[in-house]
């Protein structure tokens, strides 16, 4: 199943949030981009990220990551405020593609409602990952 952290829950756009689904609303959580989507973008060289009291919507666009093949919208797997944005990330967006489910997080939202989210188990499947 990848490196794909289990505890973690993953939207179909390849967003993850670090909490199972059942346990988000109410919750102040950590948005980013799967491993599977940094793979796919190859190098990340920009990104465009929702500011701190930005309300953002379960399966709406939020943002875009750029890379040396493409642009990409990013998708909140949430609804929710957004609370924090990973400053680290704009300094080198390098941490998307190396630790994308760490030190590579995009932005944190106090979240009101999940979106339509899987399993790590899912996503791999999902993903043939």
């Amino acid at each position: 199943m990848s490196n794909l952290p289990a505890n973690y829950s993953y939207s179909e756009d390849h967003e993850w949030i670090d909490a199972p689904a059942a346990e988000v609303a109410g919750k102040t959580l950590k948005v980013g981009i799967t491993s599977v989507a940094a793979d796919r973008l190859g190098e990340v060289v920009f990104a465009e990220l929702p500011e701190v009291g930005d309300a953002v919507t379960a399966g709406e666009t939020c943002g875009e990551v750029e890379s040396t093949k493409s642009v990409s919208d990013l998708y909140s797997p949430v609804t929710g405020t957004v609370t924090a944005v990973n400053d680290a990330v704009h300094d080198d967006y390098s941490l998307i593609n190396s630790d994308p489910f760490e030190a590579g997080w995009l932005f944190e939202v106090e979240v009101s409602e999940a979106g339509d989210l899987m399993t790590a188990e899912e996503y791999a499947s999902q993903n043939g990952v």
